[in-house]
C-alpha cells in the first residue's frame, strides 16, 4: 500500500500514469477508495497523476488537533516533496480547490499551471456552501441536502418529476461505508472546521501562474457568482462555465478536453 508519513503522520497516495506531473487535490470527504469521489477523469491517461487522501479523510492521519488550510497545503508540498517532484501542474476540485489556492500562495515556485474547479476564495469574495452551519442532521436529511445543493435544478419539481433519479443520488450521497472506522468522524470534522476558516481573497491578487477558474453553471455549492469573482480576482485567470452543477465535469463532456487543452499549452 502506498503511504508516506510527514512527521510522523500517515499518508495514503496513489500515482499513475505517465507524463507531466499532476498533483490532484480532492475535495470535503473524499476517500480514495470510494470510486464515486475519484474525479480524474481521463487525465490518468495523459498525465503522470498524483493523488492523495487529504488529512483526517480515508487511510490517511485522522489528526489529534485541529486542522487549518496551511496544513493542507503544506501537505500537497510535502507530497510532492516524496515524489520528488520540484512544481508540477496542479488541479484542485472543491474543497481540494480551496487547498490549490493556499498551496499556491505559500509555494508559488512549485505550480506550473493552476486549475480551480468548483471553489471560492472565501472572504469578500463569497464562499462555497457553509456545510459548518448546518443543524445537527440525519444521514438521510444530510443526504437531502448535498444532493439538492449539488446542483440548482433539483428543485421539488425536479424530485417529483425524477423519483427514481432521486433515490439513486440520495443512496449515493448517504452512503458511508468507512463510517466506523477509528477517527473517521473526529477527521471530517476538522476537515469542515478549516474548510470554514477558508479566506484567500486578500491574497490570491499575488498568484501569477497561469490559473483556469472551471464552475457548474448549476452548482449550488460553489454558485456561479463566487466562482466568477473568484477568477476576477487573480489576474489574468480565464473562467470558464461548463454544464451541470457541483460535478460539471462528470455532466459536461467537453470539461475534461478544455482543461487538458489548458493544462498542455
Amino acid at each position: 500500500m502506498p503511504f508516506v508519513n510527514f512527521e510522523g503522520h500517515p499518508f495514503f497516495f496513489e500515482r499513475r500514469g505517465t507524463g507531466q506531473p499532476l498533483l490532484l487535490i480532492g475535495g470535503t470527504g473524499a476517500d480514495l477508495r470510494r470510486p464515486e469521489t475519484r474525479l480524474e477523469g481521463p487525465l490518468v491517461q495523459h498525465f503522470d497523476l498524483l493523488t492523495y487522501d487529504q488529512r483526517g479523510m480515508g487511510q490517511s492521519t485522522k489528526g489529534d488537533r485541529p486542522f487549518v488550510m496551511a496544513d493542507y497545503a503544506d501537505d500537497a508540498a510535502r507530497m510532492m516533496d516524496s515524489q520528488g517532484w520540484e512544481n508540477a501542474l496542479v488541479v484542485g476540485i472543491s474543497f481540494g480547490g480551496m487547498v490549490a489556492q493556499e498551496f499556491v500562495l505559500r509555494h508559488p515556485q512549485r505550480v506550473r499551471r493552476l486549475i480551480l474547479c468548483c471553489t471560492a476564495s472565501g472572504g469578500a469574495g463569497g464562499a462555497s456552501f457553509a456545510f459548518h452551519a448546518l443543524p445537527k442532521l440525519s444521514a438521510e436529511e444530510l443526504a437531502a441536502v448535498k444532493v439538492k445543493i449539488a446542483d440548482s435544478r433539483r428543485d421539488q419539481a425536479w424530485i417529483d418529476a425524477n423519483p427514481a433519479q432521486y433515490r439513486l443520488l440520495l443512496g449515493h450521497a448517504a452512503a458511508d461505508p468507512f463510517a466506523g472506522e477509528a477517527g473517521h468522524r473526529e477527521g471530517a470534522a476538522r476537515q469542515i472546521a478549516a474548510r470554514a476558516g477558508h479566506d484567500t481573497w486578500d491574497r490570491v491578487p499575488a498568484i501569477h501562474c497561469p490559473v483556469l477558474v472551471a464552475g457548474g453553471r448549476h452548482d449550488g455549492i460553489a454558485p456561479p457568482p463566487v466562482v466568477r469573482a473568484l477568477a476576477n480576482r487573480i489576474p489574468g485567470a480565464q473562467l470558464k462555465f461548463f454544464e451541470g452543477g457541483h460535478l460539471f465535469m462528470l455532466e459536461d463532456a467537453s470539461a475534461y478536453p478544455h482543461m487538458m487543452e489548458f493544462l498542455t499549452a
